[in-house]
């Protein structure tokens, strides 16, 4: 089997997939991640150089990428106390947003867009070693057949 053109996304609440669904235009995926900028390959042991966004992917009801909110929230190790409460202030407003939204299961086509020198996207790493495969950035949710929706990490 192939990748499909369109890579099902399982709802799972209070999980990393908890934030999907559609709304009145089509179908979003939001969540708040810490990435290093792409090329930023050298050893970060103490995380000083996290990067925090919240972010907001928008498609339209066929999966087709729309557009994505993209907001740097704090260089940090982590992403705690009141960070982390404007990091979730700032994702629950970005939702708030969209007209008739509802959570569930979602199915979209690969898209990549770069911020900040930052990959995000859901993006075809297909090998010989390890099969169809699509990942997600900057979460690193790996999704395979039997292409039911569900991850792996």
């Amino acid at each position: 089997m192939s990748l499909p053109d369109l890579v099902p996304i399982a709802h799972e609440p209070g999980y990393r997939t908890d934030r999907v669904g559609r709304y009145a235009e089509g179908q979003f995926y939001a969540g708040i991640h810490g990435a290093h900028r792409d090329d930023d390959h050298a050893s970060d042991p103490d995380r000083e150089r996290i990067r925090w966004y919240a972010y907001l992917h928008l498609f339209d009801a066929e999966g087709r990428h729309r557009r994505s909110d993209i907001s740097l929230v704090a260089t940090a190790p982590y992403l705690r106390g009141e960070l982390g409460d404007q990091a979730e202030a700032h994702v629950e407003g970005l939702l708030d947003q969209l007209p008739d939204r509802q959570y569930g299961d979602i199915a979209i086509q690969l898209f990549r867009v770069v911020q900040d020198g930052v990959t995000f996207g859901l993006i075809d790493e297909s090998d010989a070693e390890r099969g169809d495969r699509a990942e997600l950035y900057p979460d690193r949710l790996g999704f395979t057949e039997p292409w039911d929706g569900l991850y792996s990490t």
